[in-house]
């Protein structure tokens, strides 16, 4: 089973037990180099009512159920609840709430693809589940991440940003390479650079 991961935005959660959020972003490249065309989830969710929620893929760990499914022009925007009567229930929620979990990670797998360019294009994938994760390993996810980091106008170091992408899910091998590949000069030059520059080069080093 393949995943996915995108951001969870924590502001659509209801202390009633009821979420919801994108839990498939179209036309964005992850770091695993695969994009989701629109409409590929739409065979696999015509007729469902539901579809589990789990703590990071374990299927031993059930935290809820999916129940409304609706594609909008950013992607597969989801509604569900909470199992607020089961002890993974309610620490999901209470997770969620104090935004421990930031991210929403598909489990599905590929139908139908092809490759452009470096990238893999899904036509068509059958959705299993979507869980509920830490830090989804996505472009956008870390862009918003990072910029918690950055305070006061201040840029992180590059251990800091090291430690962050280690934490992400990355190895010590690409935490340094992408730390390392044009960032580490932008802040070697950190009195010249804006935050808004780290983003940016952030962003174009991480999809190239």
């Amino acid at each position: 089973m393949n995943q996915l991961d995108f951001t969870l935005d924590a502001k659509a959660l209801g202390d009633d037990g009821h979420i919801e959020g994108l839990a498939a972003g179209y036309g964005n490249v992850d770091f695993g180099g695969d994009v989701i065309l629109p409409g590929a989830i739409a065979a696999s969710i015509a007729g469902r009512k539901s579809v589990p929620m789990l703590m990071y893929h374990d299927q031993k760990r059930p935290a809820g159920v999916w129940t409304d499914f609706q594609e909008t022009s950013d992607g597969l925007l989801v509604k569900g609840r909470f199992s607020m009567s089961t002890t993974t229930g309610r620490e999901a929620h209470g997770l969620v709430k104090d935004g421990a979990i930031g991210g929403l990670s598909i489990g599905y797998r590929t139908i139908r693809d092809r490759v452009v360019g470096k990238a893999r294009h899904l036509v068509e994938v059958a959705l299993h589940e979507v869980s509920l994760v830490t830090i989804p390993m996505n472009e956008k996810a870390l862009i918003t991440s990072v910029k918690s980091l950055i305070a006061a106008g201040q840029l992180p170091s590059l251990s800091q940003f090291e430690d962050f992408l280690r934490e992400a899910g990355f190895s010590k091998s690409q935490a340094t390479a992408i730390a390392g590949k044009g960032l580490a000069s932008l802040l070697r030059s950190e009195s010249g650079s804006h935050p808004a520059d780290f983003i940016a080069a952030l962003a174009a080093q991480v999809r190239g």
